[in-house]
């Protein structure tokens, strides 16, 4: 059988189409999707080491691609975005040095795994309890902001609004002129700088929500300099576990060759697509994630080897239902008789 550095064909491919799958994902949400890559790739029977360190080594170089397009639609607060590399900075290497501790006592897989569950599952539920809660979205995700206007308060949420409300010298002003205290904004970028170095994620599923509810960030601008993070996060910790050997660039490459074409489709949906109708598909492909890694672990306690490619198939499946809802609700928005009408005109 074919074989390119040490990998066949058909697991060439399947990374590929894994890789196009998360690019859409990691366009439309800004969320790099590497919360489902190092759970496939510990599935798959990888170490934990290089689960971890490839999925972050993906992540950087999904992030790249992206940051360039939202900065050019102005979504990037580089003052917001610097001031958080040095918190995840330090929570990346606390991350990486429990893994390698609990990789030493034969224990950071499940432990790995365990986190995976009650992370995914906690904030899918969340995620699904919004969406159906209902949203009055009549549109995608807006990128039309003006970044020399002030942000209407009755757009903050009110934890934001109450954080925002101590005054914790040193204080910082974002774009939107928002005043939000230095030692939060370091918080939030050491709690997801730590969860990137254990899980082997950006951290954008955390972060992006973080600086809106948190931090009162608007969305656009939310998603674009969690992105730009995320390049620095990525690039940071990809670096720290290759010095371990905890990077496999057979992995790496196929699964950014195909990204890279699916990040193009997520981002040009972003601005056709109704989030909302999107948002309950997300939820449930959190949800389905969380399922696919305890039926992974049930199936090691077990030892039933079968439950293994069921788990594989839950986390291809729910990418592959959530990119399928973005380019599905893409294609029908760009039929539709209003937006052919917009287009006439």
């Amino acid at each position: 059988m074919f074989e390119l550095f040490g990998v066949s064909a058909a697991m060439l491919a399947l990374f590929v189409g894994f890789g196009v799958l998360i690019g859409v994902l990691f366009g439309f949400f800004g969320m790099g999707g590497s919360f489902l890559v190092t759970p496939a790739l510990l599935v798959m029977g990888y170490p934990s080491r290089v689960a971890v360190g490839s999925g972050l080594a993906f992540v950087f170089g999904t992030s790249v691609i992206a940051t360039l397009k939202h900065r050019d639609l102005g979504q990037v607060d580089y003052k917001l975005g610097v001031s958080m590399i040095i918190g995840t900075t330090v929570g990346l290497e606390v991350g990486k040095e429990i893994v390698l501790y609990l990789e030493e006592m034969g224990l950071a897989g499940n432990i790995i795994s365990i986190t995976y569950v009650l992370l995914l599952g906690g904030i899918g539920l969340f995620v699904t309890y919004e969406a159906l809660k209902g949203g009055d979205g009549d549109g995608g995700v807006s990128h039309d902001v003006d970044s020399d206007a002030d942000i209407d308060a009755d757009d903050i949420p009110e934890i934001a609004k109450k954080i925002q409300s101590y005054s914790l010298p040193p204080m910082i002003t974002l774009r939107g002129g928002i005043q939000v205290s230095l030692w939060m904004i370091l918080l939030v970028a050491f709690a997801t700088g730590l969860l990137s170095g254990f899980l082997g994620v950006g951290g954008g599923f955390i972060r992006m929500p973080a600086l809106f509810y948190l931090i009162g960030v608007p969305v656009p601008i939310a998603v674009g300099t969690d992105l730009f993070e995320i390049m620095f996060s990525g690039g940071i910790g990809s670096f720290l576990y290759a010095q371990s050997g905890g990077v496999d660039l057979s992995i790496v490459a196929p699964l950014l060759a195909g990204s890279a074409f699916g990040a193009r489709i997520g981002s040009a949906a972003t601005s056709i697509v109704n989030e909302e109708e999107i948002k309950i598909y997300f939820g449930l492909m959190l949800l389905l994630g969380a399922l696919a890694v305890a039926v992974r672990q049930v199936g090691n306690y077990l030892g039933m080897g079968v439950l293994d490619y069921v788990s594989l198939a839950l986390i291809l499946g729910s990418a592959l239902m959530v990119a399928g809802a973005v380019i599905y609700s893409a294609l029908k928005s760009v039929r539709s008789p209003e937006t052919v009408s917009a287009t006439a005109d």
